[in-house]
């Protein structure tokens, strides 16, 4: 099926089946999308955990405002970006690419190198983290369109209490806030009221405008 085919298939899936569980391969091959995802300068600010231990899913119920989803989902993707850009942390992203490209340290971005990594670490706290939540939605968006293809039922989630998500995970301390999650499974044969309901989105004319 093309890719609309499948996000047309798809749906934000309102009950799961908690008997039906996701294959490791395939849970490997929505992160590799979600990995594959484009960032600005390649810099990927954001961590995907991926979390299938139902004990762990039952405390993110909690601060997941109670939405039973997370608890009978198959798998629990939660997108965290940094929490600010820094110069070590910059620095080590562009040494890495140096590095898997075979040139020299500090040419990433040929003689634009320095000043791009500036512009980065250089924005304060709350400019970067806005920039980094950004980012990880763009990861988040080719985690879903992945899932979609493999037949995969999702839902993300912004409903959330994110410093109570980023205790339990223990974030803070690892320099990352929490700010989407993606539940992953197997839509339920019954209790779904928006399983059969039609797919709406903005009409087209309104959506576009084209400039040819």
């Amino acid at each position: 099926m093309s890719l609309i085919e499948n996000l047309n298939w798809r749906y934000a899936t309102k009950k799961y089946n908690p008997d039906k569980k996701i294959s490791d391969a395939d849970i490997k091959t929505i992160v590799e999308a979600a990995r594959l995802a484009p960032s600005s300068y390649g810099i990927q600010p954001y961590k995907v955990i991926v979390i299938g231990n139902q004990e762990l899913k039952e405390k993110i119920y909690g601060v997941a405002w109670n939405q039973q989803i997370v608890k009978d989902c198959s798998h629990l993707m939660v997108f965290a970006a940094w929490d600010k850009y820094t110069k070590e942390r910059i620095e080590a992203i562009f040494n890495h690419t140096t590095e898997k490209r075979g040139i020299e340290r500090g040419t990433a971005f040929g003689s634009h190198t320095a000043v791009i990594a500036a512009s980065q670490y250089e924005m304060d706290e709350e400019a970067a983290f806005i920039d980094t939540a950004k980012q990880a939605c763009i990861s988040l968006g080719m985690a879903i369109a992945q899932a979609a293809e493999l037949k995969i039922d999702n839902t993300p989630m912004g409903g959330f209490e994110n410093k109570g998500l980023d205790a339990i995970l223990d974030l803070e301390s690892k320099g990352f806030k929490s700010v989407y999650l993606l539940s992953l499974g197997y839509r339920a044969d019954e209790g779904d009221w928006l399983r059969d309901l039609k797919k709406v989105r903005t009409p087209i004319h309104d959506f576009v405008d084209y400039r040819l």
